[in-house]
């Protein structure tokens, strides 16, 4: 039982932060709790400040909207904290969706369909154009053009208010996951990740290589959901630089060589 927490413990731990965070808006909206009163968008913190979503506050900008001072700080927060510490850590360890297609995954390992190729035409620069088309869209039709529509949006507030409808489009992009694309909705459309990939370059908290330890199994390359940025794995060492790393963590739980691990940016610096 200890092995099975150690080996899947940076999983455990982003379940921990994905259902607590909701938890807590759960709890708002039932017991009136203050702690985090709203949802992923706008959240009211202790009754004393707003948290907001800063791709979100990009589009009201973009459809024209006059964004309030609070709001506008409460953007600020959350963009410095993902920019200066976490990188694109929201998409896997605070985003709910993240645990829709987690599960589609697993099913496509269970199931072997991870075997099957299909010839899609998606590749994962599209969710910047995604990005770009939503604030396009933001600013000739004067609303929140992806806010509107987001699946993200859909299934927090469904969780926390009921879900009606959104279930429809979680199906959509779960059976996307499952049978068409591996890591297709994270790791190919969603502009939510685009986003925090302009502000992961230079954040804090980074997984770091050490080639002498590599034997180049590649297990890490194959249980990362970005593979794209492990190009450094049997190579070099150093930390994984590329934005599009969401800290997950798969990498070094997979790693038997002890060749990764998390590390603070100083000590980067340090070591070389």
């Amino acid at each position: 039982m200890t092995n099975v927490i150690i080996k899947n413990r940076f999983l455990i731990l982003r379940r921990i932060s994905q259902l607590g965070i909701l938890f807590l808006f759960v709890g708002a909206n039932l017991f009136a709790w203050n702690v985090l009163v709203g949802d992923l968008s706008t959240a009211h913190v202790f009754d004393a400040f707003y948290l907001t979503d800063p791709h979100a506050i990009l589009q009201m900008l973009f459809a024209g909207f006059i964004v309030g001072t609070d709001a506008l700080i409460g953007g600020l927060i959350i963009l410095l904290f993902y920019a200066l510490f976490a990188g694109r850590a929201f998409c896997s360890w605070v985003c709910p969706m993240n645990m829709v297609t987690d599960s589609a995954l697993w099913l496509r390992k269970k199931w072997r369909l991870n075997e099957i190729q299909f010839n899609t035409p998606i590749k994962r620069n599209i969710r910047y154009w995604v990005l770009i088309l939503g604030l396009i869209l933001s600013l000739i039709s004067g609303v929140a053009a992806f806010e509107f529509v987001s699946p993200v949006s859909m299934l927090h507030r469904g969780i926390i208010f009921g879900m009606g409808f959104g279930w429809a489009a979680i199906a959509v992009i779960f059976l996307f996951d499952l049978l068409v694309l591996k890591n297709g909705w994270c790791g190919h459309v969603c502009p939510i990740g685009a986003f925090y990939s302009f502000t992961g370059k230079f954040h804090w908290i980074k997984v770091q290589h050490t080639v002498e330890n590599c034997t180049d199994c590649l297990d890490c390359i194959k249980a990362c959901p970005e593979p794209q940025v492990l190009r450094i794995i049997g190579k070099e060492s150093g930390a994984i630089s590329n934005s599009e790393c969401t800290n997950c963590g798969r990498c070094i739980e997979v790693c038997n060589d002890h060749a990764l691990k998390f590390i603070k940016k100083e000590k980067i610096q340090e070591e070389k």
